[in-house]
């Protein structure tokens, strides 16, 4: 079943891709069909920069044990580091 229902957000941060390093601008959470995992349902997350075209995009396809345990691990290192180390304001 897809649900259609996409969260987007602006981003500032950097990504690899076959062609090297470039700027993200944009991310994307969706849960659809994977394009490669071999699942019928997968929680989808793009980075991207879409003025740098199609090819300047980091994807992710995980299961969504693997999305919250992504999104946790990602809690606990920020707040394990002191606060404001990785900010825009640093």
């Amino acid at each position: 079943m897809c649900t259609y229902l996409t969260e987007k957000f602006a981003l500032e941060g950097s990504g690899k891709g076959a062609r090297g390093w470039f700027r993200l601008t944009e991310g994307t959470v969706y849960v659809d069909h994977p394009v490669h995992a071999p699942y019928g349902h997968t929680v989808n997350i793009d980075f991207r920069n879409p003025a740098l075209g199609a090819s300047a995009r980091v994807a992710l396809e995980l299961t969504e044990e693997d999305a919250l345990a992504l999104a946790d691990a990602i809690h606990a290192a920020v707040k394990s580091a002191p606060a404001g180390l990785a900010s825009r304001d640093q």
